[in-house]
């Protein structure tokens, strides 16, 4: 069952904490956030949690808070393509008025989350309505659709090595944004199967070549994450291979 615009279940005091800390709101007068946080309900979400789904579609805007949220496709055949994964800050849903669609996607939570939600009245009258905050939503969207274009370049020109350690690369550099690193250091907690989604190819290629990489140490892995010990080589095996 999905997560829908009809839970509006309200903690103001928590969501004030919550919105607070989120990048798009950053310059907002404390009784600003607090009317936003009264109208806009947070949602907290086990790991593994569908949030949308083209068999349950509806008009909604997530904001995700803390965690982090795999946005993918199935092949007729079943094959799960992860289309972007998104954490602290981003935005997606079905919501025509800031450019999201989800069309036969799905949304999935992959670490317990905390979520906002969104009706069409509060994007429009919550965030639209404020130069700010629309301000930063196009910038947002920008960014995404640039990675989303940088990885179908790398899939059809970089082979799957290459591939791999840009997804890698690109991980790290958007830590700020998308709260994906260990508070330990640079570790990126995504599972091997996770990584192979992103890069587009299996596990077992995927384990093999992180492998390689932790025997020329430039990584050093973890159950469930990978710990990235040299960027500059990193970058270098994104770029020449």
């Amino acid at each position: 069952m999905t997560v829908g615009a009809a839970d509006r279940s309200r903690q103001p005091t928590a969501a004030v904490f919550c919105l607070s800390e989120v990048e798009i709101f950053q310059d907002l007068s404390a009784r600003e956030m607090a009317d936003l946080a009264a109208a806009a309900p947070m949602r907290t979400v086990p790991a593994g949690t569908l949030l949308w789904s083209p068999h349950e579609p509806h008009t909604v805007l997530f904001i995700v808070k803390v965690g982090s949220v795999c946005l993918y496709r199935l092949s007729p055949e079943g094959r799960r393509l992860t289309l972007a994964v998104l954490g602290p800050g981003a935005l997606f849903g079905e919501m025509d008025l800031v450019g999201q669609r989800m069309g036969d996607g799905f949304a999935e939570a992959l670490e317990p989350s905390v979520l906002c939600l969104m009706s069409e009245h509060d994007v429009r009258t919550l965030l639209l309505a404020d130069g700010r905050i629309a301000g930063r939503i196009i910038a947002g969207l920008g960014r995404r659709l640039a990675e989303v274009e940088q990885r179908l370049a790398d899939t059809v020109l970089k082979p799957v090595p290459q591939r791999l350690a840009a997804v890698l690369c690109q991980l790290v550099e958007a830590a700020p944004e998308t709260g994906l690193l260990s508070p330990r250091g640079p570790e990126i907690r995504l599972t091997h199967e996770q990584l192979a989604d992103l890069v587009g190819t299996t596990r077992v290629t995927t384990t093999k070549l992180l492998g390689d990489l932790r025997d020329a140490g430039v990584v050093r892995l973890r159950r469930g994450g990978v710990v990235v010990l040299d960027r500059d080589r990193l970058r270098s095996a994104a770029d020449h291979g």
